[in-house]
């Protein structure tokens, strides 16, 4: 017979399960499927690859996720050019030998109210005991492309 464990979980004072949302999992699939794509590109992979991924993920996003996930590209590329540009959990991602610094989350993906960019403790924006690691974005002013820009050029230094 065989028994399988069950993913689900309840608490003492709830009967309620809790498990990966269908986002979820489709997020790790996507992420799975990308350690797939970099295992056969090998050592011939380049940075170009990276940045097609990125741009064709870019291109499949709802309009109003697009328009952002575009100036966050071209911010990144702008402010930190040394930072490889690849999929994470299908998200758009920069990184710094190999291990992810920033990334664009599009509100579509796990239907949320808003897009993320966020930061990875790989950053490098440690200021006293607490700054920020992600931020909400519903659209992007002048201002705010400023800041960002200088966030990334801090956190890929």
């Amino acid at each position: 017979m065989n028994a399988q464990k069950s993913t689900t979980r309840t608490t003492a004072n709830s009967k309620t399960s809790v498990s990966f949302t269908e986002e979820e999992r489709a997020a790790m699939k996507e992420h799975a499927q990308e350690l797939k794509t970099a295992a056969r590109r090998g050592s011939r992979a380049s940075k170009a690859d990276g940045e097609q991924d990125v741009l064709a993920k870019i291109a499949d996003m709802a309009e109003s996720d697009r328009v952002l996930a575009e100036r966050i590209h071209a911010i990144v590329r702008a402010s930190a050019p040394d930072l490889a540009p690849k999929l994470w959990y299908g998200m758009p991602s920069y990184a710094r030998d190999g291990k992810v610094v920033c990334f664009f989350q599009s509100a579509e993906k796990f239907k949320a109210r808003y897009a993320t960019f966020g930061f990875n403790d790989t950053a490098n924006l440690d200021d006293g005991t607490m700054w920020p690691t992600a931020f909400a974005l519903t659209t992007l002013s002048a201002a705010d492309e400023a800041k960002l820009g200088e966030l990334v050029k801090k956190a890929a230094g």
